[in-house]
């Protein structure tokens, strides 16, 4: 249940670097630049042959970016508001 105030806002902390969502998309932000780095150029055209030619680092790299994105973007559209100590004694 979230608390909130005269005006219907919720109000609070926000959890920000504590949220789960963005510890998540800080990891894929990493790996998916790794892959993506990699993908562009670390990757001969013996392994893109290897993988019936697609180029599944960058792929996959791409799709981690995009993955991590909308974790930062639902992150962002719905904060986890963590209530104060006030708060939560007066409930």
């Amino acid at each position: 249940m979230s608390a909130s105030n005269e005006n219907g806002s919720r109000s609070g902390q926000r959890a920000g670097v504590f949220d789960v969502r963005q510890v998540i998309a800080a990891l894929f932000v990493l790996y998916g630049l790794i892959c993506t780095l990699m993908g562009l150029f670390g990757t001969s055209s013996r392994e893109i042959d290897q993988a019936a030619g697609v180029n599944i680092n960058l792929w996959s790299g791409i799709g981690m970016l995009i993955f991590a994105g909308s974790f930062i973007l639902w992150g962002w559209l719905r904060p986890i508001v963590v209530p104060t100590d006030s708060e939560s004694e007066s409930s």
